[in-house]
């Protein structure tokens, strides 16, 4: 694992509920135009594998008690004009009123003020989607001769330029960064080549494979068979050949074979057949595979992420066992994500801006509630007691409105 920046805890007797309204509502409060003068406010073995699955039964006690209610009542399309349109559940929208060529005016005088004024490039970039802000960078260079990522590079420092840059790459840019640094850095970092593969769509997937090769001249199967091996490597590639179920309807019969055929390639006969599992668990649909988990326990007489823990050990195991997370409730596997970036002393700073900027667009709506069942808090809570300054108001930003 390469290591990760970690930034003391501050103070823990801050009012942290009012200063969370304060800093939300320079994001979501009525003034909409940013103004210069505004001011935002060792272990064995036996003891690891222990705690992974403590880990992973509080992880479904946490959530399932209440998946079946979310289920109902999550239909996810409302109708535009008489025609279904999908729900949407990210935190970023469009800024009203849009104009490219204001704000990266706005952005030049800012970034060139004595001092920089880090509360108005904040302003601009967490109110605009990632669209807007995609054109803001063609307008920014056209009329400065300059590329606003390598002047905002220069101006800002530590985590406020680390998620600045973020909020400039594209969807497919950002995943294809942190899949090479997670490959290039000092060793490998499996759990975020997990991440961003089980949670991208087939169409996603593929743009991020394109915009690698175009980024670093550089197959992205090519550099994960380079830095991974075995069984764990053949599930990476089988998430990377895009080819996964993306229907909402469920075969019954298919997820009744699945299970017998997941139970007979492990507790039922001698070693593992690993490559069933992964066939199955990297081709089939979140819900088609939610009732393969549920017929399982018809066949066995363990749950499937304990005959996982049984039958296989080190990264597939962790691989199969966050697959099997994100199909049971996606929302819920990256609220895991930030807790555990928080919690503890320090704080993962990469895995809060990793998530916080590629799921705000996508289901940030949805993690931030999930996260409050979860763990009896709001996550914005847990970001003021981990962070400050102007990196903090990003990440508030970023949650959405109260």
């Amino acid at each position: 694992m390469w290591p990760v920046r970690f930034s003391h805890v501050t103070a823990q007797n801050k009012q942290r509920y009012t200063r969370y309204t304060q800093v939300s509502n320079k994001f979501t409060g009525a003034e909409e135009s940013p103004n210069r003068s505004e001011v935002l406010e060792p272990l064995d073995l036996s003891s690891c594998s222990q705690i992974k699955m403590s880990l992973f039964k509080k992880f479904f006690n946490d959530i399932i008690h209440n998946r079946d209610t979310d289920h109902d009542d999550d239909d996810d399309s409302v109708k535009v004009k008489g025609k279904p349109k999908p729900k949407y559940y990210g935190t970023v929208t469009p800024y009203p009123n849009f104009n490219a060529s204001s704000d990266a005016s706005v952005l030049q005088s800012a970034i060139e003020s004595k001092g920089v004024d880090e509360d108005v490039i904040i302003s601009v970039l967490v109110r605009r989607n990632n669209e807007q802000r995609q054109k803001i960078k063609v307008v920014y260079e056209a009329s400065t001769g300059k590329k606003l990522d390598e002047d905002l590079k220069g101006a800002l420092r530590s985590d406020l330029e680390d998620v600045t840059l973020a909020l400039l790459m594209t969807p497919a840019q950002f995943d294809a960064f942190q899949l090479r640094k997670a490959t290039k850095g000092l060793g490998t970092d499996e759990d975020i080549l997990v991440e961003i593969l089980a949670t991208r769509s087939n169409q996603e997937i593929c743009e991020i494979k394109r915009v690698f090769k175009e980024e670093y001249e550089e197959e992205l199967e090519d550099d994960i068979k380079d830095d991974t091996s075995g069984d764990f490597t053949e599930a990476l590639l089988a998430m990377l050949k895009a080819n996964k179920d993306e229907s909402t309807e469920v075969d019954m019969a298919l997820a009744q074979k699945d299970s017998e055929t997941l139970f007979e390639s492990g507790e039922n006969t001698d070693g593992t057949n690993v490559s069933a599992f992964i066939d199955i668990l990297t081709s089939r649909s979140g819900p088609q595979l939610t009732k393969t988990f549920e017929n399982y326990a018809s066949v066995s007489d363990i749950t499937l992420p304990k005959a996982l823990e049984m039958e296989l050990e080190g990264d597939i195991e962790d691989c199969l066992v966050d697959i099997v997370k994100c199909a049971w409730n996606t929302p819920a596997f990256f609220a895991e994500k930030l807790n555990q970036a928080m919690k503890g002393y320090g704080t993962c700073e990469e895995t809060l801006i990793r998530v916080l900027v590629s799921r705000s667009e996508v289901d940030l709506k949805k993690i931030v509630e999930q996260y409050r069942v979860m763990y009896n808090r709001r996550v914005q809570e847990d970001i003021l007691e981990e962070t400050d300054g102007h990196y903090q108001q990003v990440l508030i930003g970023l949650c959405g409105p109260h």
